[in-house]
């Protein structure tokens, strides 16, 4: 095995990239892929029909649901909130769940909720607790609620 799963996660996908760390408490169904060289950290549940790119961070308390794709190089806060369904009912399921895609390099603070059917830009930045309600284009800062540019990314603070 090219990767790492704690001894107390659960981690049932045989779609694992090299280098990949899986954290106890984890539970990743067996469709979703993960890349190479991720960190997946405690307490982090993530469905079926997601993707994960290369070196993607996930912390603590995150949820990928159904729909997800997580491009390369992604920071994901702890407890960052992504949703999928734009009209939730117990027992009552879409044909198919809107897709959102976090692009190559965009970081996600903590706290924040990504609502069904968005993409968050290459390069971009969602600020800790925003709510994020409509697309967020390339390199743009985003932050409250409901979110807004604030400002762009330059190469002074691009990380």
């Amino acid at each position: 095995m090219s990767f790492f799963v704690h001894p107390q996660a659960l981690c049932e996908s045989k779609t694992i990239g090299e280098k990949t760390r899986v954290w106890a408490f984890a539970h990743v169904l067996p469709g979703a892929v993960l890349g190479s060289e991720c960190n997946i950290c405690d307490h982090v549940f993530i469905e079926n029909d997601v993707k994960v790119g290369n070196r993607v961070t996930v912390k603590c308390g995150v949820q990928l649901w159904d729909g997800i794709t997580v491009e390369d190089d992604v920071f994901i806060g702890p407890n960052a909130t992504f949703t999928n369904d734009i009209f939730p009912r117990s027992k009552v399921y879409p044909e198919q769940f809107l897709r959102t895609i976090v692009k190559k390099g965009a970081s996600i603070g903590a706290n924040s909720t990504i609502l069904p059917g968005i993409t968050i830009g290459e390069g971009a930045m969602v600020a800790a607790g925003a709510v994020v309600t409509k697309s967020v284009p390339d390199k743009a800062i985003v932050m409250g609620n409901p979110a807004r540019v604030t400002g762009y990314v330059d190469q002074r603070n691009k990380g």
